[in-house]
């Protein structure tokens, strides 16, 4: 597994280079970071040139990616138009939203996943109509509504959960948010789980270790489950690094400064350093939980081997 790891390593350099390129050239090529400096007011040019040269706009645009990219290896992501590092607003937001994040993760695999074994286990009852629908419901939804409303109900009207957080954001504040924003996630992970489940129950091995005389609860979480958590989990990996970059909705409901604020900050003011910045280290959080999802599937099934 060791080797398998380092070539996955590998492959993920090109992946990740093709990426942050391809930000990069969206944000200063298709957009003059300088005049969206000065907002309505045009630059005179003597300025504009300066500032230009400064921020090292004057050159071909690979010259400015492979800047960019000395700069990020030497743990330097630029500095906004405020003049505050990036790196120091990484500091600030990056460990809200990561504790808000983890709240949303537990929070759809331990609901979801327990729902979508009752349901798959259950077919065609109706308690597993029942899940059905609610999922439907809780996807069709926006989460600008559901934030709102839960935000109203358990924050304002019955005195539950704080209905903003605080700039340090505790976890206890989170809670809330982080059910907001798991919520979407939640209905996926509950209907993967159900169709996994279904699909499974009826393979060789089950069957077998029915014959055998095992107990249900061994065959359900020994055999069954194992082998039906690979497409969870598949989609869960893949969920982190979007629901980390996704909380824009949840965190402008909630007042929380964390990185979706401040990516939605940087685009509103067209601040290029830090949406660069931001999208970069989103880059990197979706490429290792893609690794470590790929790691555990020879954990969920020991048929897998990585040579």
């Amino acid at each position: 597994m060791g080797r398998y790891a380092l070539r996955r390593l590998a492959q993920m350099i090109p992946v990740f280079i093709g990426s942050t390129f391809l930000i990069f050239f969206m944000v200063y090529a298709l957009g003059d970071p300088v005049a969206a400096l000065f907002g309505d007011k045009a630059p005179d040019p003597a300025t504009a040139a300066r500032i230009r040269k400064e921020l090292y706009l004057d050159e071909p645009l690979w010259r400015q990616y492979l800047h960019y990219m000395g700069q990020i290896f030497s743990g330097h992501f630029g500095t906004a138009f405020n003049g505050q590092p990036v790196t120091e607003l990484m500091a600030s937001a990056f460990p809200v939203t990561l504790r808000l994040t983890v709240v949303a993760v537990v929070f759809e695999m331990a609901l979801g996943i327990t729902l979508g074994v009752l349901s798959g286990l259950r077919r065609g009852r109706g308690l597993d109509t029942s899940v059905l629908l609610l999922t439907l419901v809780v996807v069709s939804v926006p989460t600008f509504v559901s934030g709102t409303v839960l935000q109203y109900l358990f924050g304002v009207s019955w005195g539950w959960a704080t209905p903003s957080v605080s700039p340090e954001a505790p976890l206890n504040e989170l809670l809330l948010p982080g059910v907001v924003l798991g919520l979407v996630s939640l209905a996926f992970t509950t209907r993967l789980t159900r169709t996994s489940i279904v699909e499974n129950a009826r393979a060789d091995y089950v069957r077998t270790a029915v014959a055998k005389g095992l107990p249900r609860h061994r065959i359900v979480t020994r055999h069954l489950l194992r082998n039906s958590l690979i497409p969870v989990v598949t989609f869960i990996g893949t969920d982190i690094g979007a629901l980390m970059g996704g909380a824009i909705v949840t965190e402008r409901i909630f007042n929380i400064h964390g990185v979706g604020y401040q990516l939605y900050q940087g685009i509103l003011r067209q601040n290029s350093p830090t949406v660069v910045g931001f999208v970069t280290i989103l880059v990197i959080v979706f490429l290792l939980a893609n690794l470590l999802v790929d790691l555990l599937y020879a954990v969920l099934d020991p048929r897998i081997r990585y040579a």
